[in-house]
């Protein structure tokens, strides 16, 4: 940014500028030359300084974004999508999967086993069938790094595996609940359930009616 001063029988008046610094080989030093001029200072369009900034900041990667207007205190760590794991999950839990899973399998006698961290590994394998279909190794690095899933932050292959093992366990229960489940919430007649379970056990579900 340029300033610039101007007299008038008012006082000092302020005007600025968007100048960038460029070499005059006459002069033998740096001349700036104005790109833009934003009027008086006290008269300052700042919306249209916002709009420019929001346009300006298009052509970088977010995180590069962020820290161009961040203020010096603050360091910029990450950035990942949300939004289509975020839709996914509020639609998982309005047809009540979350809730199904977790009392699928449990022990007619004892203690309850607590089945939140198999949910949240479970919804995170069908966000990625969904958003970014993958091996069970490559859907761990993108639950890590790739995507932010409530309730999870970081997952390593064998959980994955575990929580598959435990599906096909419950397998049948699970198809109940679900179809039941989703007749009711959809007040439709459903003739057909999709449950992908390739043989080899490695791969998360997907519902259909």
């Amino acid at each position: 940014m340029k300033t610039t001063k101007r007299e008038n029988k008012s006082g000092t008046v302020r005007y600025l500028h968007l100048a960038h610094n460029e070499w005059d080989p006459v002069k033998g030093r740096a001349v700036p030359k104005v790109l833009f001029s934003f009027g008086r200072e006290d008269d300052l369009d700042r919306d249209g300084v916002k709009r420019l900034v929001a346009s300006l900041s298009r052509l970088l990667e977010p995180g590069d974004a962020l820290t161009a207007t961040a203020a010096s205190d603050l360091e910029f760590v990450c950035s990942v999508p949300f939004g289509g794991a975020y839709v996914l999950d509020h639609l998982w839990r309005r047809l009540k999967i979350d809730q199904i899973v977790t009392r699928v399998g449990q022990p007619k006698r004892g203690r309850r086993r607590d089945m939140t961290a198999t949910e949240r590994v479970l919804f995170a394998l069908v966000a990625n069938r969904a958003l970014a279909p993958s091996s069970k190794l490559a859907a761990a690095d993108w639950i890590t790094h790739d995507v932010h899933i409530d309730g999870l932050d970081e997952i390593g292959e064998q959980p994955c595996y575990r929580a598959m093992d435990w599906l096909h366990e419950v397998k049948d229960d699970l198809e109940k609940q679900v179809f039941d489940e989703v007749a009711n919430l959809l007040n439709l007649e459903v003739d057909l359930l999709f449950f992908d379970y390739p043989a080899n056990r490695r791969s998360a579900f997907a519902l259909a009616g």
